[in-house]
Parts: structure tokens; C-alpha cells; sequence
């Protein structure tokens, strides 16, 4: 008899990692006692000592687990996954004591949510890179890979956890419960955030969505910052859905309305619990009447996307929207399942539900939200680089859909229209509301200057395609596409960012189609050159990435997808009126000075080489630009500036006064300021 030996065994596709569901809290009661803890299937990552294998931490290729208490000064002993016996056992016991454990749910948490975000977007998840500082008059690298996302169970004593831009980490905090309901919670218990699913992946999707649009935590309109949380939130509420226990049971419980009150729709229930609230931290369904004590369902109301300014409020709007988008689908799905059930009469008997029908419509909401999520995170290609709102985000949830799955007989798309609607969310720019006017337009046509240079472009990232498209390594998948951004190499054009400079300069249709400038006007608008002694504008090429994917019916999409971001110094009177431009980096900013962005996504379909979609925040002035008149779009310039330095503007004014964020100001932590208590 043969034996293999572990070298030649076959690998497991996962590591199954014991975790809580929601948070420690569902233990201590008899009805969620039985669904407080899950086993997680976390992507293998191999044993031993080379690269790429996880380590005490546990340390991966994705993240890195740094169990450092600066309350106490205190290392805690990192937990070896690998170990015979936790392999055995499928990880750590569920513990609130255990710091080993603390560490396992972080990373399980972390790595779950990664996978998520790869599945939907069809290539490999990568960190915002490190911004290094520049010296004048040295040409000197921009931005240095982040290998591992660094996360700290432990960080600090306080009722918060957020996502570090500076550190590249995530800091959990604990602290001492304060319950309003004691018959809830223990008072001056300790409460972990690290031990809450919800924390965790909220923290972790912030990360993930900077590395992808790194400007989206600049609050350069009220819906930037509230689009952050929602999407975190969004994320977090989604993944319920993986856990079958738990959806399971929430099945039964509702007999099978999810639109009532169940745990699905809700979030961190022990952090809000223990901070005084009376329910979980956010509920995407209803609330708890101050006065009756009691949950009731939200009834939408159009008028707060108008009013609500807070970032986390504002935020709950967008999450409500994508729920109840999703519940309307569920219901959908599962009609004909309550027909039978009801014999016709909709109206199921008293008594428990048959177990064949709760494993059917569990089966249906199981569907239903796994498209809905990959819905919302393959949308993110779809969004301008800058300055998004929520109307951008439905346009890019219809345009992404559309463009995978052809035939919607589900009516996925109406429904996420109207549940917009429904909260008078409406994108800028559109006469008529439906699925078509909804979609960006695709195959812009353009003169045949334009459109050769752009075929021309088309061609050039075929070939990085062909480079990139089995590499599986990231920190090579981020040279690679360094590699082919590069703008100069011993004052030679090369790469992206040169073919750019190259093919389309002075080129007025590129202009119209993108928002931003190469036209020799540029020195007049405050934009940078490019270079020291450059005759050329400065702009930067974000996130050159290959996405393939294959929809439901077998279609597939390949792409390439990049931003162009290009800034304006601009100056400001007194009154909030644009005064003129300032060139940014060149001597101290003026007084009322601040830097203006415009970008615009672009979507090259691989398989004609072609341009598909061009996805604009336009710094000019596109109705000046038609008449060829070269002029900042001060509209958009005012109001962002309005905006900021708005006393008036709830949830801004507090969040600008503590960081000194106003018109000039780099942004230091935003999410922790965001995520306090």
C-alpha cells in the first residue's frame, strides 16, 4: 500500500475556522444560543516556512495580525493556525478571554470578506499603496507596495474600531459596557470589537474600497463619506447570508417575511447595546421607538436624503435602499414557493413552516443576496474616481448588471430603481428615469483622430493583458502594472500615462469625453506640469486593472478598466465665489485656497480593443466646452467648497473642526473621528 506523503497530498481548497455569527452576545441567549457561532471556510493558505505560507499571527498574504496591547504594553502570543491540534479541532474555541482566539476571528473575518470582493470582481484584491513623500527637485517614487493589510485586535481602550488610511490597518478597541437595558447586557462588561463579524468586515470593506477609489474618504460632497459606511455596512449585512445556520433559523422565526424584525438586516448588535443604545448599532429594516421601547419597520421618506447630513445617518439611507431592494427580490423568487405552501391563498397555516420549505426559501434568500452583493461590489468599476454620490452608485449598479447579464427576467434593475426612487435618490444628468436612460452610454462615438489614438491605447493594454492575465502574485501584479502607468523613464514618454500624452494631446473630443485637459490651456487653470522641466499637464492613472467575469448565462466580460484623475488649484472669495487658480505644491496655499479634482473611469472592452465607457466628474466646464472654451466647472467648484466649510452642514461641521479639514488640509484618520462613540 502506498501512502502519500503531505507534499504530495492534494492541498484542502479551505480552512474551516470556528467564529461568532454577529458577536459574543447571541451566546448568552437560549433562542440564538444554538446560532451564535458558525465555521468559517477560509481560502487555504499553505503550511511551512516559505513564502506565501500563513504563519503565527496569523500572519498571510493578505493581511497581518499584530496582537499588540498598548493599555497594558503587552504583546499577546500570536496564534499558529497550523498547529496539529487546531487543525484538528477546525481553530480556537469561541472565547471572549482568549486573545489566540480574538486573532482567528479577525483573520477568518478578514479573509472571508477578501474573498468575497475577488469572486465579484474577478481578480485579486489589492491595498492602497503607501504614499511616500517627495523631494523637490528629485524624481523620486510616488507610492511603495502594501503587501499585508495590518490588523490590531487590541489597539485601544476606547468604543471604536476603525480602518487607518495612514497605518494601512485596522484598529479594534474595547471598553466597559454601559447598557441602557441591563436585563440586555452586564454592566462594565468587556466588550471586544474584534469579536464582532459585522466590525470586522465593515473595517475590512473600508480598506478594500481605498485601495480601489482612494479619494472616496475626501468629503467633497455629503454623500462621499456616507457612501463609505453604507458600502461597508452593505457588505457586512450580506455576508449573514452565507451563514446557513443562521439563515436557517431566521427563516423559521419570520416564517419567511424577512421584511420583519430578525437578525439578517441588523448590525453589531452588542457594540450598540453597550454604548446605551437599545438595539443593534444600525438596523437596515427598522428601529426601536424611543417611546414604546418597540422595533418598527422605516417607512422611506424622500425628504431625508435631502435634510439627513451625518455620515453614518445619511449612509443608512443608501443601505435601506439595497435592502429593500433585495427583500422585493427574495419576495419574488419565493412567490410561487408560498402558493404552493399557502394553496393559493398566500396566507401560510399556523404552526412551524415544513423543513423542506424553510431549506427552499433559505435557498432563494441565500441567491437573491449573493447576486445582490455582487451586484453592489462589481458596481465599484463603474463609479467616477472622485466625488461620487449615491445617484452615481445606481447608475454604475444598472450600467455593471447590464453589461454581465443580458437578459434581467428577474427585474433585478427596476427593482433597485425603485427602491431609489422610493428615498428621492435620483442621479444628475438624466431626463427620464429607467433602465436605458440609467445605463452610461457605451462606444462613445467620436472623430476618427480620437477614435484611432484611443484604438491605438486599446491595443497597448492587450499587450498588458497578455503580460498579466495568468500572474497570480500581487506584489508582481502591482509591478507589472506599475510598469505600464509609467510616464517617464530617462525623460522618455512610455507607458499609459505617456501613450496618453502622446496620442491625445491637445486633442479637444478627448477633453469632452473626460472632463480634464491637455490642451496648452492647462497652465492657465492651475494644474501641475507633469514634470519639473515637463511641457506637459500632470495627471495621475489609478487602478490599471484586468477584470474577467462570467455572468449567470455563461457570458463573460473581459476588460480593462483605469482612472484618470487630474486636480486645480483654486482660489476662493469670502463670500464662497470662485476667485482664480493657484498652481498647487508651488509656495504656501492662499488664503480660502484648496484643491478641486475631476476624474473620469475608463472601461476598454478587450475583446474589440475599444472604449466602452468613459465615466466622468469633469473638472472643466463641459457646457463652455462645447464651444471649445476652456474654463474649471466653478458649479461644482462652489458647492464642493460651500460644503466644507459649512458650519451649518450637520456631520461635517464637527468632523472638519477636529481634523482641520477645510479647503486646504491633507485628511489624517477620517474613519476614526467617523467610527467614535
Amino acid at each position: 500500500m502506498n501512502t502519500l506523503t503531505p507534499s504530495q497530498s492534494k492541498k484542502p481548497p479551505f480552512r474551516k475556522l470556528r467564529g461568532y455569527s454577529f458577536d459574543p452576545a447571541l451566546s448568552l441567549k437560549i433562542d440564538t444560543a444554538p446560532i451564535s457561532t458558525i465555521v468559517y471556510k477560509v481560502r487555504w493558505e499553505d503550511i511551512g516556512d516559505h513564502e506565501g505560507c500563513l504563519k503565527p499571527g496569523p500572519v498571510g498574504e493578505y493581511v497581518e495580525v499584530i496582537d499588540y496591547d498598548p493599555t497594558v504594553k503587552k504583546f499577546y502570543t500570536p496564534v499558529n493556525l497550523n498547529d496539529p491540534y487546531i487543525l484538528a479541532q477546525d481553530g480556537l474555541d469561541p472565547s471572549e478571554s482568549n486573545p489566540q482566539f480574538h486573532q482567528q476571528m479577525v483573520y477568518a473575518v478578514a479573509m472571508t470578506t477578501i474573498q468575497n470582493f475577488e469572486r465579484a470582481l474577478g481578480r485579486k484584491v489589492l491595498w492602497a499603496p503607501q504614499r511616500l513623500a517627495q523631494v523637490t527637485g528629485k524624481r523620486t517614487p510616488y507610492e511603495e507596495y502594501i503587501a499585508k493589510l495590518r490588523i490590531y485586535p487590541h489597539a485601544l481602550r476606547d468604543a471604536n474600531a476603525y480602518y487607518s488610511p495612514q497605518k494601512k490597518s485596522l484598529l479594534f478597541g474595547y471598553f466597559s459596557s454601559a447598557p441602557a437595558d441591563e436585563t440586555i447586557q452586564m454592566p462594565a462588561s468587556l466588550v471586544f470589537t474584534c469579536l464582532s463579524h459585522d466590525i470586522i468586515a465593515h473595517e475590512t470593506t473600508h480598506a478594500i474600497l481605498d485601495g480601489m477609489h482612494r479619494h472616496y474618504n475626501e468629503p467633497t460632497n455629503p454623500d462621499v463619506l456616507a457612501f463609505h459606511e453604507a458600502f461597508s455596512d452593505i457588505v457586512a449585512l450580506f455576508q449573514h447570508f452565507t451563514f446557513p445556520e443562521v439563515l436557517l433559523s431566521q427563516i423559521r422565526k419570520t416564517r419567511g417575511d424577512l421584511t420583519s424584525e430578525n437578525l439578517l438586516g441588523q448590525l453589531a448588535q452588542q457594540f450598540g447595546s453597550a454604548i446605551g443604545s437599545y438595539g443593534s448599532l444600525r438596523d437596515a429594516l427598522g428601529e426601536i421607538d424611543e417611546e414604546t421601547k418597540k422595533w418598527k419597520p422605516k417607512v422611506p421618506k424622500a425628504s431625508e436624503y435631502r435634510t439627513v447630513m451625518e455620515p453614518h445617518a445619511r449612509g443608512s439611507i443608501l443601505v435601506a435602499a439595497v435592502f429593500e431592494a433585495f427583500t422585493n427580490i427574495y419576495k419574488d423568487r419565493v412567490s410561487d414557493l408560498m402558493r404552493i405552501a399557502s394553496n393559493g391563498t398566500g396566507i401560510l397555516a399556523q404552526g412551524e413552516l415544513p423543513p423542506d420549505l424553510v431549506n427552499r426559501l433559505a435557498s432563494e434568500a441565500a441567491k437573491a443576496a449573493d447576486h445582490v452583493l455582487q451586484m453592489c461590489i462589481r458596481a465599484l468599476d463603474y463609479c467616477p474616481p472622485v466625488d461620487i454620490t449615491f445617484g452615481d452608485y445606481l447608475r454604475a449598479i444598472i450600467t455593471a448588471d447590464s453589461d454581465l447579464v443580458a437578459d434581467d427576467s428577474h427585474n433585478y434593475r427596476l427593482v433597485f430603481i425603485d427602491a431609489f426612487r422610493r428615498r428621492g435618490i435620483y442621479p444628475k444628468g438624466i431626463k427620464t428615469l429607467s433602465v436605458e436612460s440609467l445605463q452610461f452610454v457605451a462606444e462613445p462615438v467620436l472623430g476618427p483622430d480620437a477614435q484611432n489614438a484611443l484604438n491605438v491605447i486599446g491595443e497597448f493594454l492587450r499587450g498588458y493583458r497578455n503580460e498579466i492575465m495568468y500572474e497570480q502574485d500581487r506584489k508582481k501584479i502591482y509591478e507589472i502594472t506599475k510598469k505600464h502607468i509609467a510616464s517617464y523613464t530617462n525623460m522618455t514618454k512610455t507607458g499609459l500615462h505617456g501613450q496618453i500624452l502622446e496620442k491625445l494631446d491637445n486633442s479637444f473630443e478627448f477633453e469632452q469625453l473626460t472632463g480634464l485637459i491637455l490642451d496648452q490651456d492647462w497652465k492657465k487653470l492651475g494644474v501641475n506640469p507633469s514634470g519639473a522641466s515637463s511641457d506637459d499637464p500632470s495627471f495621475q492613472i489609478q487602478n490599471l486593472r484586468l477584470v474577467s467575469r462570467v455572468g449567470p448565462d455563461g457570458d463573460q466580460v473581459n476588460q480593462i478598466i483605469f482612472s484618470l484623475v487630474q486636480r486645480s488649484g483654486v482660489r476662493m472669495n469670502d463670500d464662497g465665489t470662485f476667485a482664480g487658480h493657484y498652481t498647487p505644491g508651488v509656495g504656501e496655499v492662499p488664503a480660502n485656497g484648496f484643491e478641486f479634482r475631476g476624474g473620469c473611469t475608463m472601461i476598454f472592452d478587450l475583446e474589440k480593443a475599444q472604449l466602452k465607457y468613459a465615466i466622468t466628474k469633469p473638472l472643466l466646464n463641459t457646457d463652455k466646452l462645447a464651444f471649445q472654451i476652456r474654463e474649471i466647472d466653478t458649479g461644482r467648484v462652489e458647492q464642493q467648497y460651500g460644503y466644507q466649510n459649512n458650519d451649518t452642514m450637520m456631520g461635517i461641521s464637527d468632523y472638519s473642526h477636529y481634523f482641520g479639514i477645510g479647503a486646504s488640509d491633507a485628511l489624517n484618520e477620517p474613519f476614526a473621528f467617523l467610527h467614535s462613540h
